[in-house]
């Protein structure tokens, strides 16, 4: 994972999306501040803004830090803060990520997953032979911990992801592919290898 800055808000967003949000939060007297009560489903007007995200952040899932393309059928907008724990914040542009449909499905509700906004590039450190993150030695126990859980929570670190990491990385070092393609297409490979002054 690598540093995410947030962008601005596109400038349909809020009548595409908040505002029928507020609307239905209000007519239907949902209290922003508590958790959504159970079997409540809100709709989903974010999803009216995908390709906007997309557009915004370039394509590049915001934790696993590579770009895919939206044809795919992969890209799904990601609460960071859940809309079914916090629903205040279910129809806000600064709550969006964008994110691949597999690691948005465990992401889910859980609060202890680490926002790439407020992360620092080191945290997050790669093996680039095996493709394998772990949280920077460096850093203090907390927030080593947080990295760490956060690798896990999200499945950085299965088997097929790093295998694709060391391969984005082995088509740079064969020439196949240029520093230039390899930020294009894998930033947080590209970053690493930046990093440690391979590029």
């Amino acid at each position: 994972m690598i540093r995410l800055t947030i962008q601005d808000e596109p400038g349909a967003f809020d009548s595409k999306v908040r505002k029928k949000g507020e609307t239905y939060l209000q007519k239907n007297g949902i209290d922003l501040y508590k958790p959504l009560p159970s079997g409540t489903k809100l709709p989903p007007y974010w999803c009216d803004c995908l390709e906007e995200l997309y557009e915004s952040y370039g394509g590049m899932c915001a934790y696993l830090a590579v770009y895919f393309e939206l044809e795919t059928g992969a890209g799904t907008v990601e609460h960071f803060f859940p809309k079914s724990l916090m629903p205040q914040f279910a129809y806000e542009w600064e709550n969006y990520r964008l994110v691949t449909r597999i690691v948005n499905s465990r992401k889910r509700d859980y609060l202890d997953v680490l926002d790439p906004a407020d992360i620092e590039n080191d945290w997050f450190l790669l093996n680039l032979l095996s493709g394998k993150p772990y949280p920077n030695p460096q850093l203090d126990c907390d927030i080593m911990g947080k990295v760490s859980v956060t690798i896990n929570r999200l499945g950085l670190d299965k088997p097929r992801v790093n295998a694709m990491r060391a391969l984005h990385y082995q088509k740079y070092v064969s020439g196949k592919w240029s520093a230039e393609e390899l930020h294009e297409s894998s930033p947080f490979v590209w970053n690493e290898a930046s990093r440690q002054g391979l590029l």
